[in-house]
């Protein structure tokens, strides 16, 4: 696993993928960090956190598209599904890989809160909470990006899956609401993405949401395993 990290960490700065996604979440957040707490002398980030996951959901695609998808178009997947190491080594180096580049980007929101803390006093607990929720709903969102990617080896083609994956998950009460039906509704509520996440703005930190959001990363690394898995012994 190991080398596959390193070699994607390497891919991500030496093309401009890693830059891109870095820069384009640095500028929205600070645009967003600009409006609602620099303009206003607001001191509570929840409206910044909340602001994030619509740039997330369009940039994580970008992040993730070639992961797998490269692979198969250039056949190097060939040496990969052959090579004497398991497919879930290969999956979570691929996904930790693009895992750090998200950490490293979202790393932007605590300079912003230790701004913030030389004009108020910022609630801390709130504010690790939001940047602890941001990781995960990102780490589940590059689980399902990767899982898209293995479907195709056009990289377009996996980042236009990926992000109607992820609006489809993050905007499930939504889906739900359309439909007439109080058990259908309650239950698209409670695997909504966008819900669980929100409830981190909104200052509760509940671990069911924790626990959600990891076994939504375990769960689609696993389905991406199973593609690949397939495509080994197909």
């Amino acid at each position: 696993m190991g080398a596959i990290f390193r070699r994607e960490v390497k891919g991500y700065f030496t093309s401009p993928i890693g830059y891109i996604f870095i820069a384009a979440f640095f500028a929205y957040s600070g645009i967003m960090f600009s409006y609602y707490s620099l303009n206003s002398g607001y001191t509570k980030l929840d409206s910044l956190f909340g602001s994030l996951l619509t740039i997330i959901i369009v940039l994580i695609p970008i992040l993730t598209m070639r992961t797998i998808s490269e692979e198969k178009r250039s056949k190097t997947d060939q040496c990969l599904l052959t090579a004497p190491i398991s497919l879930g080594s290969i999956v979570a180096g691929k996904f930790f890989a693009a895992f750090l580049v998200y950490l490293i980007a979202i790393a932007i929101t605590a300079v912003m809160a230790v701004v913030v803390s030389a004009f108020g006093q910022p609630d801390w607990n709130v504010i690790v909470g939001n940047i602890v929720a941001l990781a995960l709903v990102g780490g589940a969102y590059i689980a399902i990006g990767i899982m898209c990617s293995s479907f195709t080896e056009n990289q377009v083609v996996a980042a236009v899956l990926s992000f109607v994956a992820l609006i489809a998950a993050s905007f499930m009460t939504t889906i739900g609401n359309l439909i007439p039906i109080n058990a259908v509704q309650t239950a698209f509520e409670k695997i909504s993405f966008g819900e669980r996440y929100f409830s981190f703005t909104y200052g509760i930190f509940d671990f069911s949401n924790v626990v959600f959001f990891i076994s939504a990363i375990v769960a689609f690394l696993f389905l991406t395993v199973r593609v690949l898995e397939k495509r080994r012994w197909g």
